[in-house]
């Protein structure tokens, strides 16, 4: 045996003297050379006892990730990464590492050259978000990687916006004016009595983008930010669906629009600055996009603030601003004050409406699956002017951000506001029932104000004004009548592109005075018949939510069953209206979605409050597990009102038929219905 140990230890004393000027690691007296045969031996020892455990752990480190601990084995799904320095973890623990800018090795604190990340989808082959390929998996030097930088303090290294050419005052088009529409509820009231309650309905309805072959100006451009969930419940499918939504996004913004992307879990981090989306700028979004990994908790507040700060703190600005944000959990940081107490306050005062003055940037948001928390996300979209969309379904979330992003990229104006002045002695303004949309009332009644604020094209609103009428004083009896003036109705809006602010004036509102009036005077207008069922619809089904929140599901059917009666027996239903059919059907599927509690509790919810948000704002959202609710009219009384309960405009259309279309396209493993895009390259090219 003391051969043996002689021979060993002098064959590490060599290989200790050959790598002592070489190795960083040991002392600088066990660089030296043996003063005596026992420090020797306690040396070699020493170095001997270090080398077996490097040896052990060389070994073990083949079989189980450093990172977690668990066994390194390929295949059913689970990548290998393997270093330039030999060391060997799980693809999806190194990533994560590598995400919070870890760039040495963590068992020999080698700094890598190759660093694991997801590339970018190259032509139109489509890879798959959650089944990629070992050999694709490592950014080889020749492939496009994103700088990866400590955030800013201040946001302020937003892209410059490209240059404008002016150009000469002959070749500019002014768009074309808003339509302003207003009928009264009854051609003729009698002349002798007052009327303390008359409704007249007063709306508004954009003018549509220009062609694609007209010389008109472009659309007004945006900067959106995406503030997006990646916490550990997103993870798989949940998380490459996504990956593929926001990547349609990206390919249908055009060169002078800006996307900045958020990610939060347990904390927020912004992972992609303002930047244009030229070609550039979309592969490196996309690269940004496919770097996203799941894990942590879910803190909505947080990804919120960040992203706001984007907006807030940006050098530049789009003419117009948006959010989109979606979530499939609950604020588990800020739970019992958000939700329990509803304190909007938790939210950045840029996306919190004050008053009239205050403008905001409005928050679309995306409540996911049925465990979601819709209560804030309603509350964040309600606060900030922003639409709540409910998607039941992974596999809608791509057509859910299509029919948003269809609206957000076709602002044709903004600050549009309608203006109602009494046009005749005695005649006050009561109310304006305007939903969410900001109204005031003003000069001893004389004059009203509707904020309706940003509008698509082709966009529609319509409101109900209640008035107070005296009896006329010029009635002399027999089958004499007059007209009488009820109000003007103006709209003034400012164009998005040049600043410009226009007005559209709409006809006055004139009744007739008789002192009979005949059986046709009595017959109601069916345009504000229609309106008026919108609106007892919507508050029918706020009433039945409040209900069944406290638990009274009984009775919140009871409401929706009474509001549904009424709504068939008005004039417009009698008369086969469109709307009140899709309010019918609307009223139905919710009496059946409050069936149970826990029905309620997992579907239900979602979906009312994103009817409300619907109705509240005019305007369509997602709602379950489709967003086709769509009924076109044909020319005539109903002639523009289209889409998802009659709020969907053609751009809309437009864009969640460009998404349907990508969805239903061969695929290797089966069509889109439970399985993720295998890329992010669309064959749809920006216009």
């Amino acid at each position: 045996m003391a051969p043996t140990w002689n021979r060993l230890t002098k064959f590490l004393s060599r290989q200790v003297s050959s790598t002592a000027h070489s190795s960083s690691t040991l002392s600088a007296s066990e660089s030296q050379p043996p003063r005596s045969s026992s420090a020797s031996d306690r040396s070699v020892s020493s170095i001997l006892s270090r080398s077996i455990s490097s040896v052990s752990s060389h070994s073990h480190s083949q079989k189980t990730c450093a990172i977690c601990l668990g066994r390194l084995k390929a295949g059913k799904g689970q990548a290998i990464f393997t270093a330039e320095c030999s060391h060997t973890f799980h693809f999806n623990c190194i990533a994560a590492s590598v995400k919070h800018g870890n760039y040495l090795c963590p068992m020999c604190r080698c700094k890598w050259k190759d660093i694991p990340f997801q590339p970018p989808s190259v032509g139109n082959a489509r890879v798959s978000p959650y089944h990629p390929s070992p050999e694709d998996l490592v950014v080889r030097p020749n492939q496009p990687t994103l700088p990866r930088s400590v955030e800013p303090t201040v946001f302020s290294d937003d892209e410059p916006l490209p240059a404008v050419v002016q150009a000469p005052p002959a070749a500019v088009v002014h768009p074309h004016p808003m339509t302003v529409k207003s009928c009264p509820e009854y051609p003729a009231v009698s002349a002798s009595e007052s009327c303390p309650a008359f409704a007249v309905l007063v709306g508004v309805q954009a003018p549509s983008l220009p062609n694609d072959d007209s010389p008109s100006r472009e659309r007004a451009p945006i900067d959106l930010v995406a503030v997006l969930d990646v916490s550990g419940s997103m993870s798989g499918p949940k998380l490459s669906l996504l990956k593929s939504a926001v990547c349609f996004v990206i390919e249908n913004l055009s060169n002078s629009d800006r996307l900045s992307i958020v990610s939060f879990s347990s904390t927020a981090r912004r992972i992609f600055p303002l930047r244009r989306m030229s070609d550039r700028g979309r592969e490196d979004a996309i690269l940004a996009v496919n770097s996203l990994l799941s894990s942590g908790g879910t803190n909505i507040v947080e990804g919120l603030k960040k992203g706001a700060r984007v907006l807030e703190e940006r050098r530049e600005q789009n003419p117009v601003s948006s959010i989109i944000l979606l979530s499939d959990g609950k604020d588990t940081y800020h739970y019992d004050n958000f939700l329990q107490h509803g304190d909007i306050n938790l939210l950045p005062a840029s996306i919190r409406r004050s008053s009239v003055e205050t403008r905001t940037i409005p928050v679309h948001t995306f409540g996911f699956g049925s465990d979601h928390d819709s209560t804030s996300m309603h509350g964040i979209s309600d606060a900030s002017g922003g639409t709540f969309s409910f998607i039941e379904s992974a596999d809608m979330i791509q057509d859910a951000f299509a029919r948003c992003i269809g609206g957000l990229l076709s602002v044709v104006a903004q600050e549009v506001k309608l203006t109602i002045k009494s046009a005749s002695p005695g005649v006050q303004i009561l109310s304006i029932l305007s939903g969410r949309y900001l109204n005031e009332i003003s000069d001893q009644r004389q004059q009203g104000v509707v904020h309706v604020g940003y509008l698509y094209a082709d966009e529609g609103k319509e409101f109900l004004v209640n008035l107070s009428i005296p009896a006329s004083l010029a009635a002399q009896g027999g089958d004499m009548v007059e007209n009488m003036a009820l109000v003007d109705v103006v709209c003034s809006h400012n164009d998005p592109l040049s600043k410009e602010t226009f007005q559209a004036e709409g006809e006055r509102v004139e009744i007739r005075r008789a002192e009979i009036p005949s059986p046709t005077d009595l017959i109601p207008c069916l345009d504000v018949d229609r309106q008026r069922n919108r609106l007892s619809v919507a508050e029918g089904i706020a009433e039945a939510q409040r209900m069944a929140e406290s638990g009274n599901l009984e009775g919140a059917r009871s409401v929706l069953e009474n509001r549904r009666s009424t709504l068939l027996s008005s004039a417009s239903a009698q008369a086969g209206d469109g709307l009140c059919n899709l309010l019918e059907a609307e009223l139905s599927e919710m009496t059946e979605k409050m069936a149970t509690l826990e029905l309620y509790q997992r579907t239900g919810r979602a979906y009312v409050l994103s009817g409300l948000s619907s109705h509240s704002w005019q305007r369509a959202t997602t709602r379950g597990d489709s967003t086709t609710h769509t009924m076109v009219f044909s020319e005539g009384e109903n002639s523009g009102t289209t889409g998802a309960f009659g709020y969907e405009t053609p751009s809309m259309v437009t864009m969640v038929t460009k998404s349907q279309i990508l969805g239903h396209l061969p695929q290797e493993k089966g069509q889109r219905n439970g399985q993720p895009y295998k890329s992010c390259n669309l064959p749809f090219r920006r216009k």
